[in-house]
């Protein structure tokens, strides 16, 4: 066995002049061991884990739970709860088998090919109407207000049959659950307030189903309870992430011109691009396991009760895996990233995810040809206060 070196917390600084690149020291770290040790800001002693290759082999392993219970969360700004308490039914991402297994087949017979064709056919209308609002407007305007947010909104609103005129209910508060400066008091009134929503939403889909996924599972097994809480989770993972990355990419995009142009030249580029995207932003920092029993990895014991937690990002900057990895371009060959996760516990709504950003980007690239920064780029406000990464303002401006 050997022995790793001790790291105090999870490094979370990114630098100010590198706003694309991942905190600093994990590079650092995943080149002087791939599995270190780590203080929690609880107390608790478990790991961290930097390489790829471990990253894949933590998240595909059974030994390692995602149950809520049981695992640490390697940041402060986190509330935790005193006395941690096992998921409730439907919140099927912080579940190990059968249970997860339960709803993750219920769920993934929702995503069928008839309503992701459909979705994405929306999908353009929606994003050719907010382009018409935005050259009515401009030439200038908040990217993320005037875009980035507002598609994957309508998109989710679409999926789960939410009235997109009640999207100011649940949006303000599900952007609030990932402020990392967030009091417990404080993430708790907007967690039940999400909660709320979804619960008349459930209530409405039992009496009057319409055409849309929480309808569908309304006529299943599950209970109200689990269709509140599955709801809850679908309306969160797709709503933040998604407008996140479709705004950091065009800030990357804007800041690397030839790739910029090389994506302009090359319409059919758009799918590698994407892929790029999602490694080289990884606007997710981390996820967490739990070893269930002693778990021997990298040559060292992983003692039952250690929480684990894998860095997304510097996964998918580990130059084993990704040659260059530091270095954004758009003519790699779609590799095995995991900003959606990997395992049991990937991101079921990855699809939908990629569907956006491949609409949405070279709709907006097209539109405005001349897109550019409407203020130097080391003005933009990057949300480094956020559990998921990216711009609270992205102000852009166009040539009529």
């Amino acid at each position: 066995m050997t022995s790793s070196p001790l790291v105090p917390a999870l490094p979370t600084e990114r630098a100010p002049d590198r706003p694309f690149d991942p905190p600093g020291g994990l590079a650092e770290l995943r080149e002087r061991s791939p599995l270190s040790r780590l203080t929690y800001p609880d107390g608790h002693q478990g790991r961290l884990v930097t390489s790829h290759a471990l990253v894949r082999e933590v998240l595909a392993d059974p030994r390692f739970s995602a149950r809520a219970e049981l695992r640490h969360i390697p940041i402060p700004g986190v509330p935790s709860a005193e006395h941690p308490q096992p998921a409730p039914p439907g919140n099927f991402s912080a579940m190990d088998p059968p249970g997860h297994t339960r709803y993750r087949r219920l769920l993934t017979g929702q995503f069928t090919v008839r309503r992701m064709r459909r979705l994405t056919e929306r999908l353009r209308e929606i994003t050719a109407e907010h382009l018409d609002a935005m050259d009515r407007h401009g030439p200038t305007a908040d990217l993320v207000e005037a875009f980035a947010q507002p598609i994957p909104a309508q998109m989710i609103c679409e999926l789960l049959g939410v009235p997109y005129a009640d999207r100011a209910r649940f949006q303000a508060h599900t952007v609030e659950l990932s402020r990392l400066g967030a009091s417990h008091e404080e993430m708790t009134a907007a967690y039940l307030a999400v909660l709320e929503f979804v619960r008349d939403l459930v209530a409405a889909k039992r009496s009057s189903p319409t055409d849309d996924m929480l309808s569908d599972l309304s006529t299943t097994e599950l209970t109200d309870e689990e269709l509140v809480n599955i709801g809850f989770t679908l309306l969160g993972a797709g709503l933040d992430t998604t407008a996140n990355m479709i705004a950091l990419s065009v800030f990357a995009l804007l800041r690397h011109p030839d790739q910029l142009a090389a994506l302009r030249a090359e319409p059919n580029l758009t799918d590698h691009a994407v892929e790029e995207m999602l490694r080289y932003l990884s606007i997710i920092p981390f996820t967490v396991r739990v070893a269930l029993e002693d778990v021997e990895l990298a040559g060292e014991l992983i003692k039952a009760g250690e929480t684990v937690t894998v860095s997304i990002p510097a996964a998918n900057r580990d130059p084993e895996r990704f040659p260059d990895p530091d270095t954004l371009d758009l003519l790699r060959p779609p590799g095995s990233h995991v900003a959606f996760g990997h395992g049991i516990h990937q991101c079921l709504g990855q699809q939908l995810a990629r569907v956006e950003l491949q609409v949405a980007l070279p709709a907006l690239l097209t539109r405005f040809p001349g897109l550019r920064l409407a203020v130097p780029a080391e003005e933009v406000a990057m949300r480094a206060d956020m559990l998921i990464y990216g711009v609270h303002r992205l102000p852009v401006t166009w040539d009529r």
